[in-house]
């Protein structure tokens, strides 16, 4: 379980496409030293098993699932990545729940600059826009941000420039592609509805 706090905006050394799956290396300024094999490492949002680790760098095998459900397809050497080691019980819950369990995927439709707070709109499946909120609770690219306004198949964010600051949102275009993970008691309470 995760926060969607970023710890650190990694780097890619190495993404190897396997057949449906794939490996991916990435460098590190979190204490490698510190992370246990086997050990749970959110890496744009998406949870992964730490497998290999080597000085500022480890190592986590992408399954079949997560690179049909993410972005990671498209992903290059030095691209940015955000980073969020799981949460102890006792931490403070500084975001929102995450469960690294990516959703889907949204495209950036536009980006504008407001003073000091910059203003993402994003495109999404509409099944996947039905599960957020206006004000509540969204992961982008592992990030715990907060739904401006949402409709059929968009939603908005702002970010603040702590936020920039601290994650590849900085480095986000119009075109480019995140991972999305919606809220978690809104994926229980419309199954609860939906009584499946």
């Amino acid at each position: 379980m995760f926060t969607g706090i970023i710890e650190d905006v990694g780097e890619v050394l190495r993404w190897e496409r396997r057949g449906g799956a794939g490996v991916l290396v990435v460098r590190t300024g979190l204490s490698v030293k510190q992370m246990e094999l086997g050990a749970s490492i959110a890496v744009n949002g998406a949870c992964l098993t730490v497998t290999q680790k080597s000085r500022g760098a480890f190592k986590v095998d992408v399954s079949p699932e997560t690179l049909k459900r993410t972005t990671f397809g498209g992903l290059e050497k030095g691209a940015a990545v955000n980073l969020e080691r799981p949460m102890k019980l006792s931490d403070r819950l500084g975001g929102h729940l995450v469960t690294g369990h990516i959703d889907g995927i949204a495209a950036a439709e536009k980006i504008e600059t407001k003073g000091d707070y910059t203003f993402y709109s994003f495109r999404v499946s509409p099944p996947l826009s039905r599960l957020l909120v206006a004000k509540g609770s969204v992961a982008v690219d592992g990030i715990s941000l907060t739904v401006n306004e949402c409709g059929r198949g968009r939603f908005s964010i702002a970010a603040i420039p702590f936020t920039l600051k601290h994650t590849n949102l900085r480095h986000l275009r119009v075109g480019a592609k995140v991972n999305i993970e919606t809220d978690l008691i809104g994926k229980y309470v419309r199954r609860l509805l939906r009584r499946e």
